[in-house]
């Protein structure tokens, strides 16, 4: 059925014939949105809710598939070590780890809308996930001999629960990202400015890089999460130093030096190498000499351990604790959410084509969801990876694709090579890559040149997100951001503008001769109505001192020409006091001068006097003559955004309070009896 026409009479036939009560009724409705849904739009629906349809039966394989399999195989090779350091970041096993570098990003390929992220394991994300890991199930839940100093943990009961409190708070990652992608609610990460975000992310990478050097060292101390739990981390390590493993810290420093000085050389010769040379090598060759070396065995060297083969059959998480979980979970959603479409967004600007945040955030909760199932963690973009990705030649989603097979190859296949890893060496590709996230430390000084609140809201979010721990810093980081829009418009800068001589500009020069133009770049609301009135009073008023000469003008004029007059109605006459308060607040002054008729007058146009001749004025125009410049008040309200009834209210009283003194001004003058 094609034309409108002919659906309307199919249905009403259909329902004529098929009187069967709510069957007949379901069918009714059915039929009215096949109606309504045309093939077009069910088309761009499916094509909206799978991008992948879009670009993959047009993709060229000449000009994309090398570029593709050289970006894959490169990001893949990053992927598998970052996989296992984030995964004790996450206080789990490291082989979940390498699950969520595969589930996540195959399903990527065929729900995301950029060509250049690599989805994956995250350092702040997983720091966050272990935070609440840790929380859930501390040690002390499985303390085997008692809570005393020299208890024994059972570690096998521990980390099973992790993974089951972990695997929980991605299932609600997932959904909660899902729903609000559903929502159209992709808006959400403005929320979260550039400032609170680098400062966030940099207190993460202290958080990060605290909690590693108990590896690099080689000690054994309990992982603090909360307020101060730097703090006390610290404090455990240095009470431990003692103990340190030597052995131990002479592999990290070794692989930390080689990967810091492969990292530089790619830097460097960016332009020159046809592709990034891959520093995570390092983990293959400290595999063998560990495994030839039996270091586990004969200098106590911790390492990775088992690594089961193969995939873990699909479970059903624990909606139990989906409860403790909700708080936590809506922070990692919309933290994680910022960030992947944030490098989304960079990568798009650059290569020429445009992201959908609400698709991003659909894309990222079906991996976080869907994942979930098959012993994952929460995940998202990853900032090193993904300039990987894009420097190497990645054109499309192909490139996430193939690093995801790589992944999938070494869990199925060789696995148990990665067994005897010193984790002091995922210690050391951690704090490594942790070097972008510090380098945002030279966003200090560049936004106190430009902009002290963001400053502000940098530190505010830094310092609170190190001491308070990085859920409690976010909410006061969000929170100081919000005032921070407040205080915007209860001070915002305000200026009398002046026109830029032979154009239409004004700007805040030099003003207009007789005209005031205020400016405020702020909207006027109920909070910020009377700054308005005492800024544009502060603006306008003349200075005190001429007002003084002013009136000490007056009262000669009037003694010389009119000394009997003055003095009897200066001390018989009754003057309001509010009346001269508000004259002096805008020098509203007058000048009694001789004579009946004048035959030129100054009148201001637009800041230009120019002179009208006028044969005769009324007696009232030719005895108020302006002793003060100003004659009109211009109220620009080009930035402001609105006016809400308040501020209505208060521009409108502005505007009575001045024709009131006026009038106020005229009739004390007549009733001095100098004009009639």
């Amino acid at each position: 059925v094609k034309t409108k026409e002919r659906q309307t009479k199919y249905i009403l036939t259909f329902v004529f014939i098929s009187d069967e009560g709510e069957y007949d009724t379901f069918i009714l409705i059915s039929l009215f949105f096949l109606s309504r849904c045309s093939s077009e739009k069910a088309k761009s629906v499916v094509f909206g809710f799978l991008p992948i349809l879009t670009w993959l039966p047009s993709y060229p394989l000449k000009q994309y598939l090398f570029g593709d399999i050289v970006s894959g195989i490169s990001t893949g090779v990053m992927q598998l070590p970052q996989g296992l350091a984030y995964a004790m970041l996450a206080a789990v096993p490291p082989v979940f780890g390498l699950y969520s570098s595969f589930y996540p990003v195959l399903l990527y390929t065929f729900f995301g809308t950029s060509k250049h992220i690599s989805i994956g394991t995250f350092a702040v994300i997983s720091l966050m996930i272990g935070g609440v890991a840790v929380r859930e199930a501390p040690d002390s839940m499985f303390a085997v001999n008692g809570t005393n100093a020299s208890q024994v943990v059972d570690f096998e009961a521990r980390d099973a629960r992790r993974v089951e409190v972990v695997v929980a708070l991605t299932t609600l990652v997932g959904i909660i990202q899902f729903v609000l992608g559903l929502l159209r609610f992709g808006f959400l990460a403005i929320y979260l400015t550039e400032p609170l975000v680098r400062g966030f992310t940099t207190a993460a990478a202290v958080h990060v890089s605290v909690s590693q050097i108990k590896y690099l060292l080689g000690v054994h101390t309990a992982r603090f999460n909360g307020p101060l739990s730097v703090v006390y981390s610290l404090d455990a390590v240095f009470r431990n130093i003692a103990s340190t493993n030597v052995v131990t810290l002479i592999i990290g420093l070794v692989c930390t030096v080689f990967l810091y000085f492969i990292k530089d050389l790619n830097e460097r010769f960016k332009k020159k190498l046809p592709i990034p040379i891959p520093g995570e090598i390092i983990v293959i060759v400290s595999t063998g000499i560990s495994y030839g070396m039996v270091m586990s065995e004969n200098y106590g060297v911790e390492v990775v351990g088992n690594i089961p083969t193969g995939l873990l059959p699909p479970k059903i998480p624990d909606f139990s604790v989906f409860p403790n979980l909700f708080p936590d979970a809506f922070a990692i959603s919309v933290v994680g959410f910022s960030i992947a479409i944030s490098l989304a967004k960079t990568f798009a600007l650059k290569h020429g084509y445009s992201v959908d945040g609400n698709q991003e955030l659909i894309a990222l909760g079906l991996c976080n969801f869907v994942s979930s199932f098959f012993h994952t963690f929460a995940v998202t973009a990853s900032m090193s990876r993904s300039l990987v990705q894009e420097s190497t030649g990645g054109h499309t989603e192909i490139a996430g694709l193939l690093a995801s097979l790589l992944v999938l190859l070494v869990v199925v296949a060789i696995g148990f090579v990665f067994q005897p890893l010193p984790t002091t060496v995922l210690a050391a590709i951690i704090m490594v890559n942790l070097l972008g996230m510090f380098r945002q430390m030279k966003d200090i000084p560049a936004l106190w040149r430009t902009s002290k609140i963001e400053l502000a809201i940098w530190l505010v979010s830094f310092f609170a997100s190190v001491l308070l721990g990085l859920d409690y810093g976010l909410v006061v980081a969000m929170g100081f951001a919000i005032l921070t829009v407040i205080y915007r418009t209860q001070c915002p800068k305000n200026a009398l503008l002046g026109q830029i001589p032979d154009t239409g500009l004004y700007f805040d020069a030099e003003e207009c001769s007789g005209i005031k133009i205020f400016q405020s770049n702020t909207s006027i609301y109920f909070a910020n109505s009377d700054l308005y009135v005492s800024a544009l009073k502060a603006k306008v008023r003349p200075n005190k001192v001429i007002i003084h000469i002013i009136k000490l003008y007056i009262i000669f004029c009037v003694l010389w020409f009119c000394p009997g007059v003055f003095i009897e109605h200066t001390l018989c006459r009754e003057t309001p006091i509010s009346s001269r308060r508000l004259d002096v607040e805008l020098g509203v002054t007058r000048e009694v001068v001789p004579g009946v008729k004048k035959q030129k007058d100054h009148v201001y146009t637009n800041g230009q006097m120019t002179e009208n001749h006028a044969e005769s004025e009324s007696e009232d125009d030719f005895f108020l003559q302006r002793m003060t410049p100003i004659h009109t008040i211009v109220l620009d309200f080009t930035p402001v955004n609105f006016i809400d009834s308040v501020g209505a209210k208060t521009i409108k009283s502005v505007s009575q309070h001045l024709l009131f003194l006026k009038k106020a001004l005229k009739d004390r003058i007549v009733k001095s009896g100098l004009i009639h």
